[in-house]
């Protein structure tokens, strides 16, 4: 469960908790353990690697060039006996007496995970979609268990489980070791997880589930022979992690690794031309407390504020008696904030029998009160392609994702379009992408609503740290009756054109998205009692906003 906060401060100094950093480290691709040792696989420089989970001391241990690795990825041991994957085939050799390669079988595609249960050997493979289960003795095919996510997935066993790594739905699933069915999925706080293991940690006596981690990070170079010397480069970032996560069934949730974060949001009176504004109240909306976002503290910077409760929403309400030409003002709030990522797990027959939507949500969720273009021909049209003659709400609303997403690419644009000009040339922001989805899930009879404000910089080994994002950020929320509000990523997922598009952030948010005033307007100003006409005079030409986050330390969880 989420731990109190004087709980998960102790767990700063707990080592379990640490990031293993392996010496001559490039690509991790597969990770298990052997007794208090991590063995790794690194695929780019082929080496064999025997590394200390408390120290990070690193030891090649397949030394000589004959053993060398290149390319392999999926790793697992078993009773002194080590499994790889290379390209297509599955090897084995005994660990403790030497490291000759012997082969076991070879599949039609490239090989990715191995895990080894007994005398069943189970093989992930991203080209054919599955996971092949095969007899230890007889090297002979028993079953194919259905592979849940899209990308390269590594595959460990524990118990009457199997657990996959994938490194495009930047997720771990557990999966019932007999019938592959989902039991239940979490998202990593990294990005690119290529490997995972479970180690009984010695302290607390718990599995600790590590996951390895592979990609690229950008960097500034400083290169004395260039004009000017600083240059954008890019270089190998491998490491190790430990995932926790605790499993909520009645809820149908999962939560993994936690973050206290600080969060400030400011605005900087500076109006690009003068005016005056008589009896000013400026409204903000303040942080939410969800399934996944606990928030710990509040407090006003610059000026004090009045708190507001909108909607079950709460709002900080700033007072001016006259804004004068040339006045100048900082105003706003800190929030402490712990966070985590959240992974719901609902299914099309959970929700084949649903009670009917209420009717206030209908009148607010299923109407076009934010110039969503419900009228028009094109966003109509496109609401019936989008789902066929489907039935199911859940089906629908993931029906109507991947037709936005087969139809729109991502672009950062100057100025948020009406869903019908969105969807004809083809192109949008995720705030756009929102209001396509918007449009098409209340055609559809699907209460949805806009959720937002900001996402974290994704970097939680930097803490203590100032970061600062370079956009706003908004998705969506649709309804589910008898189960609630579940979320959805706006663009986020639409990272390959065409598809598969990955599933992580449907019925997902990672742990650095901030939710603030779900479904009401972040930011709004009155004067003189009145709404202020945004035409006229909007909050941008008034102010310059100044976001900020810190991340402060890592959350324990218990499983």
């Amino acid at each position: 469960m989420i731990p109190d906060s004087a709980s998960s401060v102790s767990l700063k100094h707990n080592p379990s908790f640490r990031t293993i950093r392996p010496i001559v480290a490039y690509s991790l691709q597969g990770i298990a353990f052997w007794r208090e040792k991590l063995l790794a696989i690194d695929a780019t420089s082929g080496y064999l690697l025997q590394i200390d989970p408390l120290s990070d001391n690193t030891k090649i241990v397949n030394s000589s060039r004959e053993s060398d690795l290149t390319g392999a990825s999926g790793l697992a041991i078993s009773e002194g006996t080590l499994w790889l994957t290379r390209n297509n085939s599955v090897y084995w050799s005994n660990f403790e007496a030497d490291l000759a390669l012997h082969h076991f079988v070879t599949l039609p595609y490239p090989a990715n995970g191995v895990a080894v249960k007994e005398s069943t050997i189970y093989i992930t493979c991203k080209k054919a979609g599955c996971i092949f289960v095969y007899q230890r003795e007889t090297a002979r095919e028993i079953t194919r268990l259905y592979a849940p996510g899209v990308g390269v997935e590594h595959i460990t066993v524990r118990d009457e489980e199997l657990w996959l790594s994938d490194a495009d739905e930047q997720s771990v699933y557990c999966l019932d070791r007999g019938t592959g069915a989902i039991q239940f999925s979490v998202l990593t706080p990294f990005e690119k997880p290529t490997g995972l293991a479970f180690h009984t940690d010695p302290q607390s006596a718990k599995d600790i589930l590590y996951v390895a981690y592979a990609s690229e990070e950008p960097y500034i170079r400083d290169n004395p022979n260039a004009e000017p010397n600083f240059e954008l480069q890019y270089r190998d970032r491998s490491f190790i992690h430990p995932l926790h996560f605790h499993y909520n069934p009645e809820s149908r949730y999962a939560l993994s690794n936690g973050y206290l974060i600080e969060m400030s949001y400011v605005e900087e009176l500076a109006p690009l031309e003068d005016l005056e504004l008589k009896d000013v109240e400026w409204r903000i909306a303040l942080p939410s407390e969800t399934d996944r976002q606990k928030v710990k503290k509040i407090e006003a910077i610059g000026l004090p504020f009045t708190e507001e409760i909108q909607d079950g929403q709460r709002v900080a309400v700033f007072k001016f008696d006259v804004l004068k030409p040339g006045e100048r003002h900082l105003f706003g709030w800190k929030a402490l904030l712990e966070v985590w990522s959240i992974k719901y797990r609902l299914t099309p027959r959970d929700v084949e029998s649903l009670t009917e939507l209420p009717e206030d949500l209908q009148t607010r969720y299923l109407v076009d009160n934010d110039k969503l273009a419900m009228d028009t021909e094109i966003i109509r049209r496109a609401a019936s392609e989008a789902i066929g003659r489907e039935t199911n709400l859940l089906r629908k609303i993931y029906s109507i994702r991947n037709y936005v997403y087969d139809r729109l690419s991502y672009h950062v644009t100057p100025k948020i379009e009406t869903p019908d000009i969105v969807f004809e040339r083809g192109i949008g922001s995720c705030g756009e992408y929102l209001g396509v989805l918007l449009a098409l899930g209340r055609l559809n009879g699907i209460a949805c609503r806009t959720i937002g404000r900001y996402k974290c910089p994704p970097h939680p080994d930097k803490l203590g740290v100032s970061l600062e994002p370079d956009f706003n950020h908004v998705w969506m929320e649709f309804y589910v009756p008898g189960w609630g509000w579940l979320p959805m990523e706006s663009s986020a997922d639409d990272t390959l054109e065409g598809g598969p598009y990955p599933t992580r952030f449907f019925m997902g948010l990672s742990w650095y998205h901030v939710e603030i005033g779900k479904g009401i307007t972040f930011e709004s100003l009155k004067s003189e009692g009145a709404p202020v006409d945004k035409e006229k005079i909007s909050i941008g030409a008034l102010a310059i906003n100044h976001v900020k986050f810190t991340i402060l330390q890592e959350l324990g969880i218990d499983n």
